[in-house]
């Protein structure tokens, strides 16, 4: 009889674990189904969105250099506005071009755009008047849910590099009003409106999509 009651409660307790194993099993299936999902097709969640206002963040956390050489260690590298609050002149440009890419975005997803600027290294004077180089430009692009706060989909990182003018075509350039500054903005105006119109259009690499901004020769 004794036996009989041990073996009766083993195969009790073998019952309830199935069944629970089976249970969590069963609860973890549709988180683990959409995690999935927005791994594969990121950008199906976010096509056709309405932007309906925006944040730029500029980390105190980037260094900044002031260092007149070819290529300065830093985050941030910016000279076309007087020396001061490099983050606030940087989240100034960003706030600019983000204005300028929303006004013709108008899809049926309402979002919440967020930017954090990674990199700002536009040129030095340095290069500028010598060899010319890159504006290295690196963001990432957040859409938000208005109500909820949450993102809709990952961080997306963007590089929007530009092509920098260097010596006589960067003094060429300064005295037909085309500064780094009006460039860069509209460069990144662009860049923002094809990325939030269609994730991953914007071209990779570096780009000149600025167009109406001829410079000529001296």
């Amino acid at each position: 009889m004794k036996h009989r009651r041990i073996i009766a409660a083993l195969a009790l307790g073998l019952s309830v674990s199935a069944c629970t194993s089976i249970d969590t099993a069963s609860r973890n299936a549709p988180l683990e189904s959409t995690a999935a999902l927005a791994a594969e097709a990121p950008s199906a969640a976010v096509q056709s969105v309405a932007v309906q206002s925006y944040t730029v963040k500029v980390p105190r956390s980037l260094r900044v250099s002031e260092a007149n050489t070819y290529y300065p260690m830093g985050d941030i590298v910016w000279r076309e506005d007087p020396i001061g609050d490099r983050h606030a002149q940087v989240a100034d440009i960003f706030n600019t071009s983000v204005s300028r890419a929303v006004e013709t975005v108008d899809g049926a997803l309402p979002v919440v755009a967020e930017i954090v600027v990674k990199r700002f290294h536009a040129l030095t004077e340095k290069t500028r008047y010598t060899i010319g180089g890159v504006h290295s430009i690196t963001f990432d692009l957040i859409l938000r849910d208005p109500e909820t706060g949450l993102a809709i989909m990952p961080p997306r990182e963007i590089s929007a590099d530009l092509k920098g003018f260097g010596g006589s075509r960067a003094i060429a350039a300064e005295r037909q009003g085309v500064t780094q500054k009006l460039r860069i903005t509209r460069h990144l105006a662009n860049v923002i409106r094809m990325e939030l119109e269609q994730p991953g259009s914007a071209p990779k690499g570096v780009t000149e999509l600025v167009a109406g901004l001829e410079v000529n020769p001296i």
